[in-house]
């Protein structure tokens, strides 16, 4: 069912949510964007993504993430948020930042896959007529390929911003090696590097390794997503697996994933999060934004309610005990705590 009238909350500045500039750049980025991964495909009810894109919009999330294969099906959420730009948000574009990507598999045959010139090409434009927009505000390469010279992929980017169709461009998922090539390569085309957005929480480290420092060596800024390590990083899975978990699909999460050790982690990382005041989630968010380098944290929701507890982790807390070598003390041995 879709909604008659909406109206945006002319609070929606006030409400705590914080700005941080992205890089080098013009941009600031609310410290919570919304991710459409999940929950905004065909098969869920498109009421309900109307109901959480309104409420994040209330209270201060101007970023959108998306891009082509999201659903499912693949195109889906960008066709829901298509629906929802026409029927209720297109005032309120030019207060919207709104990004999709291309690189992961889409379409069948040779050219709906990887890093060409014809596929990414091709998937903005589809993009674009899916969301009903004649812009993005962020367009990005979704992975790295190895098989495709980086710079027709670089060159492409530059392209579609010079076309218009994009105001930036941004990678994602690209190795920290390559993060100084496609930086240089698109600063000398006009066209600088915006943003890397990739994997971060408090169990996956690996843009430590050097991904965040080419970041800020490159002038980008980084947007962090699965904050929650599809769940594992929440109370869902204290008590056992819920039949209606990803990890009982086995989809996304493996059920493998949830040994003894790492039972014991959560276990000890929720007793952590409890002692400040905040749901393990709250605290996974909260962790990454007091991190170095990080500009904004993609969040997912299924519900208002969980946006809603998620926007907790923004929450002033001038009391709060620090969790980093805590955190770090149970990520190497959960047993000594």
């Amino acid at each position: 069912m879709i909604p008659e009238i909406y109206k945006a909350s002319t609070d929606r500045y006030d409400t705590g949510m914080r700005y941080r500039r992205c890089g080098r750049s013009g941009v600031l980025l609310p410290e919570i964007s919304l991710g459409l991964w999940h929950n905004f495909g065909s098969v869920d009810p498109l009421s309900r993504s109307f109901d959480i894109i309104h409420y994040a919009f209330d209270h201060g999330i101007t970023h959108f993430d998306l891009a082509n294969n999201y659903g499912p099906v693949y195109g889906s959420a960008e066709e829901t948020f298509g629906t929802i730009m026409r029927h209720s948000m297109r005032p309120y574009r030019d207060e919207m930042f709104i990004s999709t990507k291309a690189g992961y598999d889409m379409w069948p045959g040779p050219y709906g896959d990887h890093g060409s010139r014809k596929y990414l090409m091709a998937s903005i434009d589809q993009s674009l007529r899916r969301m009903n927009l004649d812009y993005v505000d962020l367009f990005y390469s979704h992975r790295f390929d190895p098989e495709t010279p980086v710079e027709e992929t670089l060159q492409a980017l530059v392209d579609i911003v010079r076309s218009g169709k994009a105001l930036y461009v941004g990678i994602s998922n690209w190795p920290a090696e390559a993060i100084p090539i496609a930086a240089r390569y698109l600063k000398e085309h006009d066209t600088p590097l915006l943003i890397y957005q990739g994997r971060y929480n408090i169990l996956d480290r690996k843009p430590e390794g050097g991904i965040l420092d080419a970041c800020m060596e490159a002038g980008a800024g980084y947007i962090a997503f699965s904050p929650l390590a599809q769940g594992l990083l929440t109370d869902r899975y204290l008590n056992g697996i819920p039949s209606d978990s990803r990890m009982a699909h086995e989809k996304h999460l493996k059920s493998s994933t949830l040994t003894e050790k790492m039972l014991k982690t959560i276990e000890v990382l929720n007793r952590i999060a409890a002692d400040r005041g905040q749901s393990l989630a709250q605290m996974a968010v909260s962790w990454l934004l007091e991190k170095r380098g990080v500009t904004s944290v993609i969040v997912g929701a299924s519900s208002v309610s969980q946006l809603a507890n998620t926007l907790q982790s923004i929450a002033p807390h001038p009391d709060l005990p620090d969790c980093h070598e805590l955190i770090d003390r149970a990520i190497a041995d959960p047993y000594s705590l």
